[in-house]
């Protein structure tokens, strides 16, 4: 942990363990706490300062854990509570902070609140926690509007006695009402639970969808994307509204009533930095994921243009900037990268590539980014397996898929699987030591039969790897005065090349164009993301630079 006096989560390294795909100590297949414990001087050793776990509360698993049946308990599938409380303690040893997921927009249809609203039926006290309307059309059998899922088809379900209820994710995920105070002190409750458990803080799942409109009304339609800019603000019905922020100042203030800078990272998908940072006001959350950075093209005046804008704006409200490539939602970006188009996507919208993958392209592209990245001021999240190069697996057989998506668009979407298959730690074939050697079951997703030359330990002490490029940058953006919070300054460069200095002494120079770059006089290479000759920067490559200081007298 940083003996900076600055809170910690303002440039921290945050690593993502989605926990059934991250190493399986009990060999049933799945990842568990056994197996984050068992990684912990792994992940020491890359230089991380803190790891998200994706939930690990009791569920019935519709959604792979995003459908909380209690959030004061371990599912028995990754553990128990007194082992994640050993966890966090084991963590800590090692200097990492844990931050856990909290998934407040809805609840399982097995919590013990929804079993109770269905018990109770139509009109009663128990489904006012939850989002009831009766249906339209003459018999009420039509939804009461035309909101959709994001897993596909309708928004909402009809019961037996009539009513409807709102899910905007599946079935199994009835939607809270953030309206009533029941569900607002419940909250409040769970984050005072596990705070006094030890965690450091709380990435909010879903955090700009929380209030509804009070009136439920249809879906407006969506204006048209601009050619050039960004898009204007639309004013959603179920999507960051403002009332949302009312709900984070109170949890804001729960936070503040524990020691060591427990802190929030919002799962906010904005259509534009000033909405975003609308989240993250000095009484409001910490931080907020960058999603603009993750979903811009390949393209320096398009980057320059996310990165100017959520400074400025996050800036304005004294928040750091939080960057992130990936995550679990979405298609590993070496995969995204390796097109020959890139192309720029708009927030809940599904990102689908276009053409023929060239995984070395993307690669290569994937190794720029993670120094671009990492040299930006503010904090930056690491999704697993991200370290290591691993490329969307977009080959998975229809018969493994288990993402709801799958299902409810009617297998016209793969989902988000081929970003969770379980990550190769050792050997040359599955399972790739991601369970122990007598492990009695496979993966729960399989994994490609090439994924031996990523695992950890063959690219570990291979200079040329990608998991020795993260560490050595880690490495160096801890050690580095000009690295981690702060500001930066752009250098005059030529189209397609991102050239920015930060104080003191360094310099990220990134080659987007077509031709090779010369460096600048006056620097040395402090790491690259590919081999430098003679001085020139190839095309997709990036530069961390030592800017040699004038001699003084």
């Amino acid at each position: 942990m940083s003996t900076s006096t600055a809170p910690w989560w303002r440039d921290a390294v945050i690593y993502q363990v989605y926990v059934r795909s991250f190493a399986d100590g009990n060999g049933d297949g799945v990842g568990d706490i056994a197996g984050i414990r068992s990684r912990l001087p792994y992940l020491s050793s890359l230089g991380v300062d803190a790891i998200w776990i994706n939930p690990w509360y009791r569920s019935p698993m519709a959604d792979h854990g995003y459908d909380v049946a209690d959030f004061r308990e371990i599912d028995p599938l990754f553990g128990t509570v007194a082992e994640a409380e050993q966890l966090i303690e084991e963590a800590h040893r090692h200097g990492i902070r844990v931050i856990p997921d909290i998934v407040p927009n809805h609840t399982s249809d097995q919590h013990e609140w929804f079993r109770a609203a269905l018990a109770a039926g139509p009109g009663s006290p128990e489904r006012e926690r939850y989002v009831f309307r009766a249906g339209r059309g003459p018999a009420g059998d039509e939804p009461p509007n035309d909101w959709a899922s994001c897993f596909g088809g309708p928004a909402w379900t009809q019961l037996p006695d009539g009513e409807w209820y709102l899910h905007l994710f599946a079935p199994e995920q009835p939607d809270l009402n953030w309206r009533h105070p029941e569900v607002r002190a419940e909250f409040e409750s769970i984050l005072r639970f596990w705070f006094g458990k030890g965690v450091d803080g709380f990435r909010i799942d879903v955090a700009h969808g929380l209030v509804k409109h009070p009136e439920l009304p249809d879906l407006p339609p969506r204006p048209e994307a601009p050619a050039e800019g960004r898009p204007q603000h639309f004013d959603h019905p179920h999507w960051d509204r403002d009332e949302v922020h009312d709900i984070y100042r109170a949890w804001r203030r729960v936070a503040d009533e524990f020691p060591g800078d427990r802190s929030f990272v919002a799962e906010a998908w904005a259509d534009s930095p000033e909405r975003l940072a609308a989240y993250v006001r000095r009484d409001g959350l910490h931080t907020a994921f960058n999603f603009d950075f993750l979903m811009s093209s390949w393209d320096a005046k398009d980057l320059r243009a996310v990165i100017d804008d959520s400074l400025a704006m996050l800036g304005a409200v004294g928040a750091p900037a939080t960057w992130v490539l990936s995550n679990h939602d979405v298609v590993r970006h070496p995969s995204r990268y390796g097109r020959e188009v890139v192309k720029r996507w708009v927030a809940n919208e599904t990102y689908r590539p276009e053409g023929p993958l060239d995984l070395g392209l993307g690669t290569r592209r994937a190794r720029a980014a993670a120094l671009l990245m990492l040299a930006l001021p503010g904090g930056a999240y690491v999704y697993q397996g991200e370290e290591l190069g691993l490329p969307e697996v977009e080959d998975l057989p229809e018969s493994v898929l288990q993402d709801p998506v799958w299902e409810r668009s009617g297998h016209t979407d793969r989902g988000r699987d081929g970003c969770r298959v379980p990550i190769p730690w050792s050997g040359r074939s599955a399972p790739y030591g991601f369970g122990p050697e007598n492990a009695s079951a496979a993966p729960w997703l399989p994994q490609p039969e090439l994924w031996g030359e990523l695992s950890v330990a063959a690219q570990t002490g291979d200079e040329n790897s990608m998991l020795e490029l993260y560490r050595s940058a880690l490495r160096l953006r801890r050690e580095h005065p000009a690295l981690g919070d702060g500001g930066l300054r752009w250098l005059d460069a030529p189209a397609g090349v991102l050239d920015f200095g930060r104080d003191p002494g360094f310099r990220c120079v990134v080659n987007l164009s077509a031709e090779p770059y010369r460096l600048p006089e006056g620097t040395s290479v402090l790491l690259a993301s590919g081999p430098v000759r003679d001085g020139m920067l190839t095309t997709d490559q990036a530069a961390w630079l030592a800017v040699r200081m004038p001699a003084t007298s």
